[in-house]
C-alpha cells in the first residue's frame, strides 16, 4: 500500500516511511529478526550504529553497499591499496596550490614513500610542467591506464598527458569533467602507494563534487588548504574550510604560501639600483656594508654579534592585514600546519620541473649561484610535512 513496502523473500515486517524528506521510494527494509531500533538494512547507516550491536544481521548490513553507484565500489577497489589519501585545495587561484602540491610529492618520494599524483585541474592541468614530464604518454591496456613515472616511487596522472597539444584548450561543462575524474579513479593502476595526492582546481565546483562523490567508499584522509597571507586569498580560503566541513572532508591543515620574502643579501636574486637614474648599484651597496660592518662585527648598543654575509632581507609582499591564515586557522578551528616564504628556489624548481630535496635537482647553476644552504622553503617545506606525517601516524614510523 501507499507509503509501506515489503520485501521479496525472507520475513520482513512493513514500515513507513521514517524522514518527512525522504524521497517516495526511499522505503525501509527491516528484518523480522532484527534489533529495535533497525535503522534498515538499505539505510547508509545499518551496521554501523549502537542500535545494530549484537543484530544477527549486522555484519551483512555494514559489509553492504546500499545504493551506491557500481563506479563508487569500483573506485573502492581500485584504492584499495592506497594507504593516505590527501586533497590539496585553494579557495583563490594563483596562491600555489599545484606547486606546494608538486613539491609535497618530491618531499614524501624523498623520504622513500610511495607517491602518486592525480591533477583533477581538468582546464589548468600543470602537473607535466611542474615534474618536468611535458610529451610524456599515458600507456593504456585492458587493465587500466599505466601512470607517467618521475622516478620508481613517485607517478603522475594529469589531463595534461591526454592533449595532443599542450597549448589546447579544454572547453568541457560539468558531466564531461566528471566523466574523466571517475575515469582517472576507477582506471589508473597506482598499484600499491603510500600516498595518493589530488590536486584540485580553485573554488567549489564541479572537480570537487566529484572527487568527493567518487571516493565516498575509498575515504579520504583529509584536505591541505592553502592560502596567501592577504585578505583577498582568505576570504575565499573561509568557504574552501566551510565547504569540507559541509561535505564531510577532514581539515588536516592550511599552509600560509608566499609569507614574506625572505633573502640573504648577496644573492644573485637582489640587485640594488639607483632611484635617480635606474642603474645598476648593487656591488657599491655591498662594498659599503662589508667596509662599516666587517667580519665579527658587534653592535654595541644590542651587543649583537653578527657576519655581513648573515644579513638578509625581508619583505611581506602580501601583508596580513588581519592577521593572516593563523588568526583564521584560530577563528575557524583548524590546524595550522605553518608558513612558506616566497622563495626564488621554488619559482626555478616549478619551472624546471626540479625536486627541492633532491641534490640531483636544483644546483648552483640553476639559481644563478644562490648557494643550495638559502632554500629558505625547505626548512619551512620539511617542518609542515612532519606535522602532516605526525597526524597521520607515519611520524611513528
Amino acid at each position: 500500500k501507499p507509503g509501506h513496502f515489503r520485501a521479496v523473500g525472507a520475513p520482513h515486517r512493513e514500515v513507513s516511511m521514517i524522514s518527512t524528506q525522504t524521497r517516495p521510494m526511499d522505503q525501509v527494509t527491516i528484518p523480522e529478526d532484527a534489533n529495535p531500533n533497525c535503522p534498515g538494512t538499505n539505510a547508509n547507516a545499518a551496521g554501523k550504529v549502537p542500535a545494530c550491536s549484537g543484530c544477527p544481521n549486522q555484519g551483512a548490513c555494514a559489509a553492504a553497499t546500499h545504493g551506491v553507484h557500481s563506479d563508487v565500489v569500483a573506485i573502492r577497489d581500485r584504492l584499495e591499496s592506497v594507504r593516505h589519501k590527501i586533497l590539496i585545495l585553494s579557495g583563490k587561484g594563483g596562491v600555489g596550490k599545484s606547486t606546494f602540491a608538486a613539491q609535497l610529492a618530491y618531499a614524501l618520494s624523498s623520504r622513500n614513500y610511495r607517491v602518486g599524483l592525480l591533477d583533477v585541474d581538468i582546464c589548468g592541468p600543470s602537473v607535466p610542467l611542474l615534474f618536468g614530464q611535458e610529451g610524456k604518454d599515458v600507456h593504456r591496456s585492458n587493465s587500466g591506464w599505466s601512470p607517467v613515472f618521475v622516478t620508481d616511487n613517485l607517478s603522475l596522472m594529469s589531463i595534461g598527458f591526454l592533449l595532443p597539444n599542450a597549448d589546447d584548450a579544454v572547453i568541457w561543462r560539468g558531466p564531461r569533467k566528471d566523466g574523466l575524474i571517475k575515469q582517472f579513479l576507477k582506471d589508473t593502476e597506482w598499484t600499491d602507494l603510500d600516498f595518493l595526492i589530488v590536486d584540485a582546481p580553485p573554488g567549489t565546483s564541479d572537480e570537487h563534487l566529484s572527487v568527493v562523490q567518487h571516493m565516498k567508499l575509498a575515504g579520504i584522509d583529509g584536505a591541505i588548504i592553502i592560502t596567501t597571507p592577504q585578505e583577498m586569498a582568505l576570504a575565499d580560503v573561509r568557504k574552501e574550510i566551510n565547504f569540507c566541513k559541509k561535505v564531510g572532508i577532514n581539515i588536516l591543515g592550511v599552509v600560509e604560501n608566499m609569507s614574506g620574502l625572505n633573502l640573504p643579501m648577496n644573492c644573485a636574486q637582489v640587485m640594488f639600483t639607483s632611484a635617480e637614474n635606474g642603474s645598476d648599484i648593487t656591488l657599491k651597496v655591498r662594498d659599503a656594508i662589508q667596509k662599516n660592518f666587517p667580519s665579527g662585527f658587534t653592535a654595541s648598543s644590542a651587543n649583537v654579534h653578527f657576519e655581513p654575509s648573515s644579513i638578509r632581507i625581508q619583505i611581506d609582499v602580501f601583508p596580513a592585514s588581519r592577521g593572516g591564515a593563523l588568526k583564521m586557522c584560530e577563528r575557524a578551528g583548524v590546524e595550522y600546519l605553518g608558513s612558506i616564504p616566497l622563495d626564488p628556489a621554488i619559482a626555478v624548481a616549478s619551472e624546471k620541473g626540479l625536486s627541492l630535496f633532491s641534490k640531483a635537482g636544483l644546483s648552483d647553476k640553476d639559481l644563478s649561484d644562490a648557494p643550495l644552504q638559502d632554500f629558505a622553503s625547505l626548512t619551512s617545506l620539511n617542518t609542515i610535512i612532519d606535522a602532516l606525517l605526525l597526524q597521520l601516524d607515519e611520524g611513528k614510523k
